[in-house]
């Protein structure tokens, strides 16, 4: 007569009966699964401003290039450029003219070396930015014109955001290129 004292013999057949209900097996699926759905809805949502952003950039970069080339401008200067960028990307760039960094570089023809493939952006933190080249004044040459703007993430804070943010927490880095020849007699 072996039999299991009272107590655990409880125990077990709560356990057992724990292990065989059934109620809140949808609120189970429900927590496990909902949190992984908003994460790639927001991530999705996160990608497509990111990329909305990056083509009116270019965009507007674009069309920028081509009045330049063009020779819209008697005397360009950054400002006028920054302007044109920011009136033909359809505002899509938030504070455009503060957040916006352009280069423009002449590429020699003797060795056709490209300037170096890392931008320069604004940096947040500093009073005084950094100083980029910018003379549109050279006729016959190729010119190569780069703008970076940096930009808020729409969900700050999520995990996409913080991988594509700059790790000083400064913004996403958006960068458009851009290269034309500067005829000569444009007035550019």
């Amino acid at each position: 007569m072996n039999r299991k004292p009272a107590p655990l013999h409880r125990l077990a057949r709560a356990l057992r009966n724990l292990f065989h209900r059934e109620d809140g097996t949808a609120t189970l699926g429900f927590v496990m699964f909902v949190p992984v759905f908003v994460f790639l809805f927001v991530s999705c949502y996160e990608v497509s401003i990111i990329n909305i952003r990056q083509l009116m950039l270019e965009r507007g970069l674009d069309l920028a290039v081509r009045d330049l080339r063009l020779g819209t401008w008697p005397n360009v200067t950054t400002d006028i450029l920054k302007t044109a960028i920011y009136d033909n990307s359809g505002g899509f760039i938030a504070n455009c003219e503060n957040q916006i960094m352009l280069e423009l570089v002449q590429v020699p023809k003797s060795t056709w070396a490209l300037p170096d493939p890392g931008a320069t952006c604004v940096d947040r933190s500093a009073s005084i930015q950094p100083t980029t080249t910018f003379d549109a004044q050279t006729e016959n040459q190729m010119m190569i014109v780069r703008a970076c703007v940096l930009i808020d993430p729409f969900f700050p804070g999520t995990e996409l955001a913080l991988m594509l943010e700059d790790p000083t927490g400064a913004g996403i880095a958006l960068v458009a290129t851009s290269a034309f020849v500067n005829e000569p007699g444009t007035g550019s």
